[in-house]
């Protein structure tokens, strides 16, 4: 349970400062560059893969299910 609650928070963080800096990064819009020039900008910098990245670890913290011993699955027996 731990586990999946430090592989979300890290999911989430990095998921942050992915689409932070793909927010700022519209400002070179203003510029004179084009939208599908500002889309091969992007797809080029690290924070788009911190964005995809923690998108995917967020999910996978989420969804995958955990064992007979661990998360919301586990039973106390008396």
């Amino acid at each position: 349970m731990l586990a999946r609650i430090f592989f979300f928070l890290i999911g989430f963080g990095l998921t942050i400062i992915g689409c932070v800096f793909i927010i700022l990064y519209l400002n070179i819009m203003t510029i004179g560059y084009s939208f599908s020039e500002y889309v091969n900008f992007i797809i080029r910098r690290l924070e788009f893969y911190y964005a995809i990245i923690g998108f995917l670890i967020l999910n996978l913290s989420i969804f995958i299910k955990g064992g007979t011993k661990g998360g919301l699955y586990f039973r106390y027996y008396n």
